[in-house]
């Protein structure tokens, strides 16, 4: 069974930052697609940052320059490190696993089959 548990949200500065973990179990994060999507309640769910197995990286326009998507292969981890939060980016943030090898070269290029419960993360101006 895989299971994707998010941590490492909470409340922020502007200009602040976090980083967001996400513990994998039942599926090895080094094989497949795998990303950080984020919700505020009334819109769409919009794709932050993914990663393949082919080390590529893909970014939303919002985020490019300031966020980084990483995986830690030996304990199974994905990281989203958020630099220079801006209030805009407040939001709950999800960790989501793909069955596919590529993300497809963009933020939405892959179907995502896992997801976790999420974590908030609030910036204040």
């Amino acid at each position: 069974q895989v299971q994707l548990v998010e941590s490492g949200g909470g409340s922020v500065q502007s200009g602040g930052s976090l980083r967001l973990s996400c513990e994998v179990s039942g599926y090895t994060v080094s094989n497949y697609c795998m990303g950080w999507f984020r919700q505020v309640p009334g819109k769409e769910r919009e794709g932050v940052a993914t990663s393949d197995r082919y080390g590529l990286f893909n970014y939303g326009d919002s985020v490019k320059g300031r966020f980084a998507i990483s995986r830690d292969i030996p304990n199974n981890l994905l990281y989203l490190q958020m630099n220079s939060l801006k209030p805009e980016d407040t939001a709950m943030y999800y960790c989501a696993a793909s069955r596919q090898y590529s993300c497809g070269g963009k933020v939405r290029g892959a179907d995502f089959n896992y997801w976790g419960q999420g974590t908030q993360v609030t910036v204040s101006s």
